[in-house]
């Protein structure tokens, strides 16, 4: 597996949904760190997945994420592993990935169960462990910890970014530079 290239990836967005959040730790974080992603991944024509668990009950996901993806168009599911939801893996395998990026919560629910999947079926799986999380911080590592016996790759936020840009010239660097550094 190479370094990720905008043409090779997806972001798939796990369950960020506003009635939900409130309950999850570091949520500030997650957010921040998934609307960098999604910035930089809208500028380089990264496409991008979204899911919700059960929008009914646990709301829609989180405005100040779905403002960053355009066209928002959310993918219903109940099933914790979206494998396993009728129509999911023909969504991923429109946008021509080989390699997805992953963000969302819960990281040792949701997360985990979707991603496991995803590597079964061949995909090659970079779970953003800044951008994930669940209500506790030991939920969150037995998650990331799952995912890494499965031989996933647990990666950051700025990792991610980086590689995605490869080169430290141009505006997008310094956009991304701006961003993690918190302006």
């Amino acid at each position: 597996m190479g370094p990720l290239h905008p043409n090779r990836c997806c972001l798939l967005v796990i369950d960020v949904q506003e009635r939900f959040l409130p309950a999850i730790h570091q949520l500030d974080q997650v957010v921040h760190n998934l609307r960098g992603l999604l910035r930089l991944g809208r500028r380089l024509g990264v496409g991008v997945v979204v899911t919700e668990q059960y929008p009914r009950g646990l709301g829609a996901t989180l405005p100040a994420v779905a403002a960053e993806i355009d066209p928002f168009v959310p993918f219903p599911k109940t099933h914790f592993d979206a494998c396993r939801e009728p129509g999911f893996l023909p969504l991923i395998h429109a946008t021509g990935a080989t390699e997805i990026i992953v963000a969302g919560v819960e990281s040792h629910v949701c997360v985990q169960q979707t991603c496991r999947a995803l590597a079964r079926r061949g995909y090659h799986l970079h779970v953003v462990a800044d951008a994930c999380a669940s209500r506790t911080p030991e939920n969150h590592a037995i998650g990331l910890g799952l995912m890494r016996e499965a031989a996933i790759s647990i990666t950051s936020t700025e990792a991610v970014l980086m590689e995605l840009l490869g080169d430290a010239r141009g505006e997008l660097f310094k956009e991304s530079l701006a961003f993690l550094k918190g302006s």
